[in-house]
């Protein structure tokens, strides 16, 4: 997303008069006891933007992946369901529906919640037997797939999985274990924000 990202990092991006994570922050304010925001490029900054707008705690992943917190932080000793969200996902969630499900589901280590696929935006094909999942896939397609939510358990993540280059090396390994999970709630609304231009078309009509 440069020029814009060479000024403040990518969470930090305008969206509905404030800012995509902002935005996200608030929305979360007063369902989520807890708010915990990792911070990378322009880490200082985005600190302490989040602060200001109600973040609990803020973890420096800095040069790490998008999982090492889970196997590095104090998070990994929450034994309970934490909701995973990105800061480009614009997204409009019912918590309650999805924690429900998640029980439902016999509150699995790792549960991913999917999006129906949105044209000219990539993502990772989900293939399921009964919210088992059995594959994600960047090449073959399918009904869904993964929207950048979940909903997880950092104990029994660690319990089950030793820590991989990213996310989709965890998953694999709760596949293999018949132990990752997907939804049968979606967001009633989301969007991805990879670039200027999906940046612009959402601030069109934010939600």
């Amino acid at each position: 997303m440069a020029p814009l990202t060479d000024a403040i990092p990518k969470p930090m991006a305008p969206y509905d008069g404030t800012t995509l994570i902002a935005r996200g922050i608030k929305r979360l304010a007063g369902r989520i006891e807890h708010i915990h925001v990792t911070v990378g490029y322009k880490k200082a900054m985005l600190a302490q933007h989040v602060i200001e707008h109600g973040a609990s705690s803020v973890f420096n992943t800095e040069g790490q992946s998008n999982c090492w917190w889970v196997y590095h932080t104090l998070l990994k000793s929450l034994d309970e369901p934490m909701f995973v969200l990105t800061c480009d996902n614009v997204v409009d969630l019912d918590l309650a529906m999805l924690h429900e499900n998640y029980l439902a589901l016999g509150r699995p280590a790792c549960m991913l919640v999917p999006v129906l696929p949105v044209a000219g935006l990539e993502g990772d094909y989900v293939f399921h037997d009964n919210h088992v999942v059995t594959e994600i896939s960047r090449n073959r397609p399918t009904e869904i797939y993964c929207s950048g939510i979940q909903v997880l358990n950092p104990t029994r993540v660690n319990r089950l999985t030793t820590e991989g280059a990213s996310f989709y090396d965890v998953w694999q390994q709760l596949i293999e274990q018949k132990k990752l999970y997907v939804s049968s709630v979606y967001p009633k609304k989301w969007f991805a924000v990879d670039t200027i231009e999906q940046l612009t078309e959402v601030n069109k009509a934010p939600f």
